[in-house]
């Protein structure tokens, strides 16, 4: 199964706090997507790797993904090594996808950072023939994706674009919603600790960012991505400008 893009997360629901308009928007526009989750998220103050895996699954249900898959490598301590450049090896030779989206370099989490360095060696290694993996019994063929970009989660960076998202944004905060033990709910009922992510302020901080973005290029609202080098452009009109 060839797909367009892949979305790379450290955990279920990274993906949905960072990019998940831009997946909306890819899906609307008749792409395939598919998202890896890296861990089952089992370190999280709230809610547990079962809960955390139904949510996810309703998330990607909502976004409209071709598939949703998980690792399962160990939340807090998966490490950049052979063993699981190889696991996302495999995936990325799975599904083929010219395009991944993945962490940011620099990030509060580890996790996060150890996600970049994964993807990143994974993405590149994967297009090498003499390095081998196997899906059911059977070698894959060396698959390198054309490129990645870098979504931005907790740090701010000056993005080389940012996606239009206001057509899917109330697809968007389904999304991040369908996360009910991570962030506030009325309808998730626990005696767990608040965290920064289960305030009402979290989700109206993900709203604001959207906006501020999104006014950077003159629109509702905006995801930004970093890309390490430079964009080509074809056509200089079909630029979507601010102009104020």
């Amino acid at each position: 199964m060839a797909i367009d893009v892949l979305a790379i997360g450290a955990h279920p629901d990274d993906i949905e706090f960072s990019c998940c308009g831009t997946i909306a928007k890819l899906v609307k526009q008749k792409k395939n997507v598919g998202i890896l989750d890296l861990t089952q998220g089992e370190l999280g103050t709230r809610g547990n790797k079962n809960i955390r895996n139904s949510e996810a699954t309703n998330a990607g249900k909502i976004l409209g993904v071709a598939f949703r898959e998980n690792l399962k490598l160990a939340d807090g301590s998966f490490e950049v090594n052979q063993k699981n450049i190889l696991k996302v090896i495999s995936v990325i030779r799975k599904y083929r996808p010219k395009i991944l989206l993945i962490p940011p370099y620099h990030e509060r989490h580890p996790d996060h950072e150890h996600a970049h360095q994964l993807a990143k060696e994974s993405w590149f290694y994967s297009g090498l023939k003499n390095i081998i993996t196997k899906e059911n019994g059977k070698t894959q063929e060396p698959f390198r994706p054309d490129t990645y970009f870098q979504f931005m989660l907790r740090y701010e960076f000056q993005p080389t674009f940012i996606v239009d998202i206001s057509d899917v944004y109330e697809i968007r905060v389904k999304a991040i919603e369908a996360f009910e033990s991570q962030v506030h709910s009325k309808t998730y009922k626990s005696n767990e600790p608040q965290t920064l992510l289960s305030k009402p302020t979290f989700k109206e901080l993900l709203e604001i960012r959207a906006k501020f973005y999104g006014s950077q290029i003159g629109v509702k609202y905006g995801e930004p991505f970093y890309y390490h080098q430079p964009l080509g452009v074809d056509d200089l009109f079909s630029l979507k400008l601010f102009v104020g």
